[in-house]
């Protein structure tokens, strides 16, 4: 294959390979610029694949609609090829390397015939960051390439910091007939790529997003002695002090997103603290020459759950939808040609297209708009309170690990693990009850250790292995210290007793003084519990005692929570770690005191 942009050999023998196998009709190489892209979009728009809209109320911003049988992840056909099953783990679905190429090799033959083949180039993190890795994605959709181009640093410069290195994520994405039965998205940990076939949609064909940075990445960090984690990033400014970063996992529906764009309460506005957003979503972390752990966000954009997000849930994320941006399955407001979705404002469109392409009136129409999994791609750069160290190539200096989960009664607003080991088995642990209202059953546990379930490339049992060992690399004094926050707790009648939203800031600032010293906490079975003085109430309507309330330990209700655990960890057989089976003991001894 003839290309000036790169001479690499492993990627263009590669290609020359795909372009055998898929047999495109033309091909295209991405190069970033802004010509490029804008081609593409006026594409898009003439084949009626992409919406143009309001370009005075929002600027370079377009709509898409995916096939009514393709509009999330699908966990079930995501698969982790590795040549032992053990090494996929109890947690993952697996199929044998071979056995699944022949079969993607089957639906794929020839899928790009009568179509274009763009070649991506693509930089997970800043180009040229020691953090960073590279991938080519070949795709035959300019949804993707568009996607790609916002989420990701996409060009030439990806190209000359690659080089001739083979150090490189390998990935085909095709959209074949957007079958679900021929559904698959699959990765290859051993061979470094990813294959993505029938489907279109986001999270199965972005194949930077979770594919890369956290299935890939993950069996990467494992080998070279770092961390792909489903992490947002903060940074923390309280009045005349430096910025601390935190690093949280949380499963889906927690309010990860609002969590990592928070605004202060009035009151700590006034006294000058600020949060700023490195990421929303995932981190890489990596030990610096100092000892201390730094993390980058390897995106450069976010892909949001567009219903529920609002002026009042999350204005910064709003904020950056303003401009430049894809929406996808949301509704279309005819009026005044921009999009709407379920929780947006009170008043939905009276003449406007739904998610599937038919027409849609609020007013008295019952379906919903928008898809409730319908989303926006916006560039971080919108983003109104996004850190200036977004882009710095060395990281952010990480002061403490969070980890959550929607638990409505068992666990307390905030408290902090005894140790590292004790850490990684709190996030081990994690869990969020559904709500699955048609049954009545409530409050099932969905276990998602460190909220990495669906994400972990190998098997989840080595992998809370290696937080082990990354924390037997660690100085005590600079590892960051480790947390559980709650913001669900329940009262008898089922209605919140904290706040959330902005007042989380309370906790992260109670957190913070932890990692430095400043306050003291009281010493439980499951970690250490603050003191409620020690949170700060002002301007909030509960007493120290309603505080008091949602920090305290259960103890039958965590034996029974304990029993849960052991179902768990007996999944991982001897793969789970002495030193977490050593944690659930300990724990378990220190209820019974």
């Amino acid at each position: 294959m003839d290309t000036n942009l790169t001479k690499n050999p492993s990627l263009l023998a590669w290609l020359d390979e795909k372009v055998a196998f898929l047999k495109p009709a033309e091909i295209v190489w991405i190069d970033g610029s802004k010509e490029q892209i804008d081609a593409l979009k006026a594409e898009a728009v003439k084949t009626g694949e992409m919406v143009k809209l309001n370009d005075e109320l929002l600027p370079d911003c377009y709509l898409h609609r995916t096939a009514e049988n393709d509009v999330a992840r699908v966990e079930d056909r995501t698969l982790i090829c590795t040549t032992l099953e053990k090494d996929a783990g109890p947690t993952n679905h697996w199929m044998d390397p071979a056995e699944c190429h022949k079969m993607l090799d089957e639906i794929a033959a020839g899928s790009y015939e009568g179509r274009t083949m763009y070649i991506i180039p693509y930089s997970m993190g800043p180009v040229g960051s020691k953090f960073s890795k590279i991938g080519i994605e070949i795709t035959d959709s300019i949804y993707v390439v568009l996607n790609m181009n916002i989420m990701t640093r996409v060009g030439k410069a990806v190209l000359d910091c690659l080089g001739d290195s083979d150090d490189w994520v390998r990935g085909m994405h095709c959209k074949c007939d957007v079958d679900p039965e021929k559904r698959w998205i699959v990765q290859f940990p051993e061979e470094n790529s990813i294959v993505s076939v029938n489907s279109a949609y986001g999270g199965n064909v972005l194949l930077g997003k979770k594919c890369f940075a956290l299935r890939i990445a993950s069996y990467l960090g494992k080998n070279e002695g770092w961390q792909a984690e489903h992490m947002l990033i903060l940074g923390l400014t309280k009045p005349g002090e430096e910025t601390k970063y935190i690093c949280a996992a949380f499963p889906s529906a927690c309010g990860k997103t609002n969590l990592a764009m928070l605004i202060p309460p009035e009151g700590y506005l006034r006294k000058g603290y600020k949060v700023e957003c490195v990421g929303d979503d995932i981190s890489w972390i990596r030990k610096g020459p100092d000892g201390r752990l730094y993390a980058i966000n390897p995106e450069n954009g976010f892909f949001g759950v567009a219903p529920g997000t609002n002026e009042k849930s999350n204005p910064n994320a709003l904020a950056a939808t303003k401009k430049g941006t894809i929406f996808t399955n949301v509704c279309h407001n005819l009026d005044n040609n921009t999009v709407w979705w379920e929780g947006l404002d009170k008043n939905p469109p009276t003449n406007a297209i739904d998610w599937k392409g038919n027409p849609w009136n609020g007013a008295v129409d019952e379906s919903k708009g928008a898809h409730p999994n319908s989303r926006f791609t916006a560039p971080a750069v919108n983003c109104p309170c996004l850190s200036p160290e977004f882009e710095n190539p060395d990281g952010v200096p990480i002061s403490a690990i969070v980890f959550g989960g929607r638990r409505a009664k068992l666990t307390p607003l905030v408290y902090q693990s005894k140790d590292w080991n004790h850490g990684v088995f709190v996030g081990s642990i994690m869990g969020s009850e559904t709500t699955a209202a048609a049954t009545g059953a409530v409050g099932v546990v969905r276990r998602d250790p460190m909220a990495m379930l669906p994400f972990c490339g190998y098997n989840m049992g080595d992998y809370w292995k290696h937080w082990i060992e990354i924390g037997e690399t660690l100085d005590p004094e600079k590892a960051p210290k480790i947390f559980n926050v709650n913001w669900f707790r329940k009262d008898d009648e089922g209605n919140f007793l904290w706040p959330g939203f902005g007042d989380n800031l309370r906790v992260l600032d109670w957190i913070i003084d932890r990692c430095e010293g400043k306050v003291d906490a009281q010493d439980t079975a499951i970690g250490y519990i603050p003191y409620a003085k020690d949170i700060n109430l002002e301007g909030l309507d509960m007493t120290v005692e309603q505080l008091d309330a949602i920090l305290d330990v259960d103890k039958a209700a965590w034996e029974e929570e304990l029993k849960g655990v052991d179902e768990l960890y007996a999944k991982f057989g001897d793969t789970l770690p002495e030193e977490l089976a050593g944690k659930l003991a300990q724990v378990r001894a220190d209820l019974e005191k």
